[in-house]
């Protein structure tokens, strides 16, 4: 992990550390969002299967994608 240290400057604090934290930060809240989009794909899939079977069971038919 990166700290907040640097012996070469004046007041040892490393001149990259900004970014590395907003960097973090931007990576934190992707993941999160990505978790929350792939629930929504995982319930529109189920919501899509239950569809399909009832066109199916109906004998109704339906465009291929």
């Amino acid at each position: 992990m990166m700290e907040n240290y640097c012996a070469f400057s004046k007041d040892h604090k490393c001149l990259k550390w900004e970014d590395y934290e907003l960097t973090r930060h931007e990576l934190e809240e992707a993941d999160n969002l990505c978790h929350g989009n792939w629930i929504e794909i995982q319930k529109l899939h189920d919501y899509i299967d239950i569809l399909t079977n009832l066109l199916n069971e109906n004998g109704i038919d339906y465009p291929d994608i």
